[in-house]
């Protein structure tokens, strides 16, 4: 478990449900889901890292931290929806969404092109559970959010430690850290957060529904997105840019910024007329 908070730190009797819209409430369910699913990535980094010793106990103390945030956001919703099934749901996902477990390879292609990819989700859901942290109007979520962005940005900078390490023996060079990086950031629209979302909100009503990918992710989006202002953006940025190598007071990453604020405000539109056409 973390060693900066536990389950019991979380003042569960302040918990102010009129003070929750159904739609945080939402993606919250689904972001409970996917945190809890750590046990699948540390078996797959184990069998990545096999030889790395170090990281494979450091992958095991994170999957027991990210399970412990999926716990806390998951018990919060249960409170706030007694209807929702926090362990009924998680298996749900489980069942349906699975990464290549038996890889004896990285995906990126080498241990360190893995740890940038790390450090992109990482720097991902740091500025997520800060956005739901500054944004919520719910005190208890408030708080868990901020305990769980702490360690989000903990755990970028543990990655990134093991990245440099393993730089020293495979030197990608920065043109593939950069590209590795945006192809993880085009992952966000990937079958995981659209199934966590349909596993916490769709599958579980009395109305089946099929899963349909494109919709699921697209509901996804516009309850997180709109949570976002610049500055959240621009951590997020200044993150990503460390583990690349790149330089975030450059004038092409300030640009690169900008752009990414500007995108990400147009697609939050975009949801927002695509909802109200449905």
């Amino acid at each position: 478990m973390s060693s900066h908070w536990k389950l019991d730190d979380i003042p569960w009797s302040d918990i102010q449900p009129d003070r929750v819209d159904r739609e945080l409430l939402e993606a919250v369910k689904a972001a409970a889901l996917v945190e809890a699913n750590s046990a699948d990535y540390v078996r797959y980094l184990h069998n990545v890292f096999a030889a790395d010793e170090s990281f494979k106990l450091a992958a095991s103390q994170w999957g027991l931290e990210e399970r412990q945030h999926g716990d806390a956001l998951g018990q919060w919703a249960q409170i706030i929806d007694p209807s929702f099934e926090y362990e009924y749901c998680l298996r749900q996902f489980r069942f349906g969404y699975q990464i290549p477990l038996e890889a004896g390879t990285s995906v990126r292609g080498s241990c360190a092109g893995e740890l940038v990819a790390r450090c992109v989700v990482e720097s991902g859901t740091c500025s997520f559970y800060s956005a739901l942290r500054d944004r919520s109007e719910e005190p208890v979520l408030k708080r868990i959010a901020g305990f769980i962005a702490q360690d989000e940005a903990r755990h970028y900078h543990l990655f990134k430690s093991h990245l440099q390490r393993h730089l020293e023996d495979t030197n990608i060079g920065m043109l593939e850290r950069c590209r590795i990086a945006y192809k993880r950031v085009a992952e966000v629209d990937d079958d995981e957060l659209a199934y966590a979302y349909y596993s916490a909100n769709i599958a579980p009503s009395a109305i089946k529904k099929p899963y349909e990918r494109l919709d699921c992710a697209r509901a996804y989006s516009a309850r997180t997105l709109k949570l976002y202002e610049f500055e959240h953006v621009r951590s997020a940025a200044h993150m990503i840019l460390g583990a690349v190598d790149l330089k975030a007071s450059s004038r092409l990453a300030k640009v690169c910024i900008w752009i990414a604020w500007k995108a990400l405000q147009w697609h939050t539109r975009r949801l927002r007329r695509v909802a109200l056409t449905h």
